[in-house]
């Protein structure tokens, strides 16, 4: 597999922003590709993708081969297996996407699980346990800034876990897809890694509440200082299971919350990097809400609160922001003050409060 691997089929299953993007990098490289979308997506993309980042890098994909979400299922629908499955659903489609890529999935299928959050990769190998599944992590925020114009607004590499037996796969993949649009990298202990991402989508449900660009919202020091608070739970928390966070910024993972809390002008000054965003970049939470979808806060924040309640460890700022994001995804009536834009001194005081 790791000689040819130019020619094997590539699949992503999940055909939104994120995975919209990857398909057509990797179309744009030559890789035989299909994407599995939405009926609504595929109309859009009739006409292909065009690709662009912050560093003003840009490619356009004139002719992509898309496959109806509503074909699943037809007894009159041909598939053929894919060689290596990108599964860039959400954290809560995960489950459902267990039934529905079984037509694509072989003994020798290897699934990727780009997912946020901590444990949905559990169900796809309960799901499929004779394949090889790796977990993936994406570091940076994808827009749609118009019908098939996706664009990566902020920094990072795509990470691909590895194990001693998978290495030298992990190693081809990244050789041949690795681009300025597409920066990749390896590692062999993507547990702390996500850990440390789940620090920085600890932002998403605030820009949710904020219903604000990702970059205005950072420089609003009260919203700023509900994220420190919820990264210092989660500090609490690894440090509590004796887990060492990589770094996965210009900043070491114990910093982020005390500059997080600086003053505005020093902020501007020490975390140009942080700020070194699109205007137009919202996080996926946002997206979720916006849309009255589900979120994956039960993934992210929640997935703090099942570690600190084994650990018996409080994290009531969490806890409330988690019941907040899930009031909202259920429709459940709630007081002005709560519903988005919620103001920055607002938030604060309401998470504060005792």
């Amino acid at each position: 597999m790791t000689d040819d691997f130019s020619s094997k089929q590539q699949l992503i299953f999940g055909a939104g922003l994120i995975g919209c993007y990857l398909g057509a990098v990797l179309t744009s490289l030559g890789l035989p590709t299909r994407l599995i979308c939405r009926p609504s997506v595929k109309h859009k993309l009739k006409s292909g993708i065009r690709l662009t980042d912050y560093l003003e890098n840009q490619v356009v994909v004139d002719s992509l081969e898309l496959l109806s979400s509503q074909q699943l299922g037809s007894d009159t629908q041909h598939y053929e297996t894919a060689d290596f499955l990108w599964l860039t659903v959400k954290c809560t489609g995960v489950e459902q996407a267990m039934e529905d890529i079984a037509p694509f999935v072989n003994k020798h299928t290897v699934i990727f699980c780009c997912q946020n959050g901590l444990g949905s990769d559990a169900i796809v190998k309960q799901a499929y346990p004779d394949n090889l599944v790796l977990r993936v992590m994406v570091p940076f925020n994808v827009a749609e800034l118009a019908d098939g114009h996706y664009h990566r607004g902020s920094e990072g590499a795509m990470t691909l876990e590895y194990h001693a037996q998978s290495y030298d796969l992990v190693s081809s993949i990244i050789n041949r897809i690795e681009s300025v649009l597409l920066p990749v990298k390896a590692t062999n202990d993507m547990d702390s890694l996500l850990w440390a991402k789940l620090q920085l989508n600890l932002g998403n449900s605030i820009n949710a509440l904020a219903d604000i660009p990702v970059k205005a919202m950072l420089q609003q020091r009260s919203y700023r200082k509900v994220i420190a608070l919820l990264m210092s739970e989660l500090l609490q928390v690894v440090d509590a299971l004796g887990i060492a966070l990589p770094k996965v910024t210009s900043i070491s993972a114990h910093n982020i919350p005390k500059v997080l809390r600086l003053p505005n002008f020093i902020f501007n000054r020490v975390a140009n990097k942080m700020l070194a965003i699109d205007p137009q970049v919202r996080s996926s939470m946002w997206w979720d809400v916006s849309q009255g979808k589900p979120t994956e806060i039960e993934h992210i924040n929640g997935a703090i609160l099942k570690h600190a309640k084994t650990l018996e460890m409080a994290c009531p700022v969490n806890q409330k922001i988690s019941q907040l994001i899930s009031q909202l995804s259920d429709k459940t009536p709630l007081r002005t003050e709560q519903k988005p834009p919620i103001a920055a001194n607002t938030l604060l005081a309401w998470v504060t409060e005792k």
